[in-house]
């Protein structure tokens, strides 16, 4: 961020951004004093849009007037409820329309694309993942490879930052791929890591995967809608994302799926099927043996969530009308970065407060993970009491997301604000 955008007034900022009307389309929990809070925890769970009541209302008329005719009829289409949501998600992250398909929740897809793309042999058998991964994501992990009476232990490699350093580097993760080599089945690796934030450079990773003949997936969860992303162009084998943190779409909202078009008319791959992922021609007939429909939509197993579906609809929808990912990401850059900003100018050691996400922009969305060495709790308890909204994770993290569809300059000024409070009342309080 350049020296004069953060020392620009965030009045100013926010009178010309061009994406300021936007928070008006969101509810804003309101603080302790009854004035809307500043909400930083959109990398745990997303705001509700205003929209999103209207589009489920919509879908409730619908079954309430129609029956199950609401699968035939408009306005609601149910049948192909789910092909609405093609084109918006496939733009989203940088996809063909055949690769990708909205369904189910993300950690049920990731083990539907797990089953197809860690097929693991006898020398073949190793997966590949960053050290403190999603929990969700370890589990699933740790259950396929059971599934193939592999030892997690023995089978399941975890890549570990340098000592003192708190991520990944890229050459690091190329390094251990190319010494697994012919050993290695699968990488999969979350595009953006939950805990310190760090965004994996996922072109260089799908090459270095393919290039020792292992396939290469994404968990996409705190990287959809954070990120401008370009899986097809990545040459990306599969990934999945949830769609309730960046994109607004509800708690346990759906799901998306990407499946490379490489993959999209290999009805021989191994996969676990359902009557949706069926080619939809003859799925009506009701005949016995599976032939799936091409491209992602073939590891459908059951028919469109049309509730959860109604609102990630109408959230895709803001997205759109925003400008998409690029739109967005200019502002995400500039919001992280002057609260970057605020944090380093508080001018505090790192034995008492460091920012662990990295600092280069192209290796971060939108959330900073700050570690607190010191009364870390207090801080975050004080924080929630100014009306700001962040997210605590043990030990001593906290994690602060700037959105930009609905945060603010003056948000991002009232987080500088308070931290400087609490560190100046400290610092009075110990001299």
């Amino acid at each position: 961020m350049t020296a004069a955008l953060a020392s620009t007034p965030a009045a100013h900022l926010d009178a010309t951004d061009p994406l300021a009307a936007f928070r008006q389309e969101f509810h804003l929990p309101a603080g302790p004093n009854g004035q809307p809070c500043a909400y930083f925890c959109g990398n745990s769970l997303g705001l509700m849009p205003k929209a999103a009541r209207a589009a489920a209302e919509q879908e409730f008329d619908s079954w309430e007037r129609l029956g199950v005719e609401g699968h035939f009829q408009a306005p609601s289409f149910w049948m192909h409820y789910h092909d609405t949501l093609t084109e918006a998600s496939a733009r989203l992250v940088g996809a063909l329309p055949l690769e990708v398909v909205v369904m189910n929740n993300l950690t049920v897809n990731l083990h539907l694309l797990l089953v197809s793309f860690y097929r693991p042999t006898a020398t073949r058998y190793k997966i590949l993942m960053e050290g403190g991964a999603f929990p969700s994501d370890q589990y699933a992990i740790e259950s396929q490879a059971r599934m193939h009476g592999l030892d997690p232990a023995e089978a399941i490699v975890e890549l570990v930052p340098r000592p003192g350093e708190y991520t990944l580097r890229t050459e690091d993760i190329e390094a251990k791929i190319a010494e697994l080599g012919n050993s290695l089945a699968t990488v999969l690796i979350g595009g953006v890591n939950y805990y310190t934030g760090q965004a994996f450079d996922m072109a260089t990773i799908s090459r270095a995967g393919h290039a020792v003949g292992a396939y290469v997936g994404f968990d996409l969860a705190h990287a959809a809608g954070n990120l401008a992303l370009h899986l097809h162009d990545w040459d990306v084998d599969f990934a999945c994302w949830c769609t309730y943190k960046y994109l607004n779409s509800g708690p346990g909202g759906t799901s998306g799926v990407f499946v490379h078009e490489r993959f999209a008319h290999r009805p021989d791959l191994v996969r676990l099927a359902g009557w949706w992922g069926h080619d939809a021609s003859v799925r009506f007939q009701m005949k016995k043996g599976f032939q799936p429909m091409a491209g992602a939509a073939g590891w459908q197993l059951s028919n469109a969530q049309i509730f959860p579906m109604a609102i990630h609809r109408a959230s895709l929808a803001l997205v759109e009308r925003a400008g998409g990912m690029a739109a967005l990401r200019r502002k995400s850059e500039q919001l992280t970065g002057r609260l970057e900003s605020h944090i380093l100018n508080l001018g505090l050691p790192t034995s008492q407060l460091e920012i662990i996400t990295p600092a280069d922009p192209a290796q971060r969305g939108c959330q900073l993970s700050v570690l607190v060495h010191r009364r870390g709790r207090e801080l975050f308890d004080f924080l929630a009491a100014q009306g700001i909204i962040a997210d605590w994770r043990e030990p001593n993290v906290i994690r602060l997301a700037p959105v930009p569809l609905y945060n603010s300059f003056e948000d991002v000024d009232r987080v500088g604000g308070a931290l400087a409070r609490f560190f100046s009342e400290q610092s009075a309080v110990n001299s």
